[in-house]
């Protein structure tokens, strides 16, 4: 019995280790083939991955224009270093002329910029114009032109110039910077120098020198203000003749009358007053012209009856 039990058991063990065998085979196969799929899967993604000829000319393409684009960034920020004198000139109507000139005023100052002239004329009396001259910024330079074009009513002319001065001031920085190492070199050979004639000499020339370095400095100095600050010229005419009011205080009738009157007794008056002053004043000499008048009178009256009486005698 025992003997049955113990073969019963080895059997049922070498058939547990055939089934573990052939699952463990099993598992193997399925294994490897999986690691093939995998690896093939890989590969395909891999494939996927990988950039096609299109898409690798698309990226050039990109690569390209992001360094046009570099460059064209360069050459803007070149351009905008890049020294140029503005000016315009505009002539405009407005409907006010004073209002008009005062807004640019303020503009002006409202923009860091100054008023360098202004004139004004009036034609018939009422009728305005003028000329104002400003300084304005450069970077200010188009907006007050917009805003000086917002305050007429229309413009007859606007012209704008602009001269670009950049190669002249590198030009005069390197002349600059070469006159400057000119003059160093003389200070260094005047230090040395031991001769009074070589001494003269070297201040002759560092004189000429120093005159030349003020010369290009003060160009400079000028290029740079007139790059700064643009030169604008506006002219201004008043669109319409302004019409009088009624001034009240003229019309009252009344009060003329009274004061011609007023002025007529008054010129009587002294009318009067001046012939009783002056008979008063000139009575002796009156007295005395007037005896003589008499006199006169007389005397040709009495020789004009004595011949009456002689013409009757003779006719008798």
């Amino acid at each position: 019995m025992l003997k049955k039990m113990f073969l019963m058991g080895l059997m049922f063990i070498f058939l547990l280790g055939g089934c573990s065998g052939g699952m463990s085979q099993e598992d193997s196969k399925m294994s490897s083939e999986g690691d093939m799929n995998s690896a093939s899967d890989m590969e395909n993604v891999s494939e996927d991955i990988g950039f096609s000829e299109d898409e690798k000319q698309v990226a050039d393409a990109g690569e390209k224009s992001k360094a046009e684009g570099q460059a064209s960034q360069e050459i803007d920020e070149s351009a905008a270093q890049r020294m140029v004198i503005f000016n315009a000139e505009m002539d405009i109507r407005v409907d006010n002329f004073e209002k008009a000139r005062n807004a640019l005023e303020q503009k002006a100052k409202a923009y860091n910029g100054y008023i360098v002239q202004s004139n004004s004329n009036r034609y018939d009396g009422e009728q305005q114009s003028g000329t104002m001259t400003f300084r304005i910024p450069q970077e200010h330079f188009n907006a007050f032109l917009n805003d000086a074009e917002g305050l007429s009513v229309q413009v007859n002319n606007r012209h704008v110039s602009g001269q670009d001065v950049t190669e002249e001031y590198v030009d005069l920085e390197s002349r600059l910077k070469s006159k400057k190492a000119v003059e160093a070199r003389l200070l260094d050979f005047m230090k040395q120098a031991q001769k009074t004639e070589d001494l003269l000499k070297i201040s002759s020339d560092l004189a000429d020198v120093q005159e030349q370095i003020e010369q290009i400095a003060g160009r400079k100095k000028f290029l740079e203000n007139q790059t700064a600050l643009s030169t604008v010229t506006i002219t201004l005419q008043e669109n319409e003749v302004p019409v009088p009011k009624i001034d009240n205080d003229k019309l009252n009738t009344w009060q003329k009358i009274k004061k011609q009157f007023a002025d007529n007794i008054n010129f009587l008056l002294a009318a009067g007053s001046g012939i009783v002053v002056f008979l008063i004043g000139n009575l002796p000499i009156l007295l005395i012209v007037g005896g003589i008048i008499a006199v006169i009178i007389f005397y040709i009256r009495r020789k004009a009856g004595t011949r009456q009486n002689s013409n009757i005698d003779s006719n008798s």
